[in-house]
């Protein structure tokens, strides 16, 4: 008897184990979205994971662009519905602007 629940008990810890990892490989692969409208970026801070792709879309009706203070990324000038997307390979804190207008401003923190 306590060699079938010791038996149950590993098989359930395993199970967790891999649910989690199947979770964040899931969640590694769905694009963290930034919205571009009204003159900033939404959510103006986020966290993501090594690995992560973020991907901003222009839902304002006016030009903006994507361009890192460290100049580790930079989209060319997004119009309305166009999308950038940047995959985040190192850890770091990533602060960014739109070009065209400099007081628009956001942070990516990359763990």
């Amino acid at each position: 008897m306590k060699k079938t629940i010791l038996l149950c008990s590993m098989t359930f810890i395993a199970l967790l184990a891999i649910s989690s990892l199947f979770l964040r490989a899931v969640a590694a692969d769905k694009p963290t979205e930034v919205k571009i409208d009204n003159f900033s970026f939404t959510p103006s801070t986020i966290t993501v994971p090594v690995g992560a792709q973020v991907r901003w879309t222009n839902r304002d009706d006016i030009p903006h662009t994507v361009a890192s203070e460290d100049k580790s990324f930079k989209s060319k000038a997004l119009d309305t519905d166009d999308v950038f997307s940047f995959t985040f390979g190192k850890p770091g804190t990533y602060k960014y602007f739109c070009s065209l207008h400099p007081k628009m401003t956001a942070t990516i923190v990359v763990k």
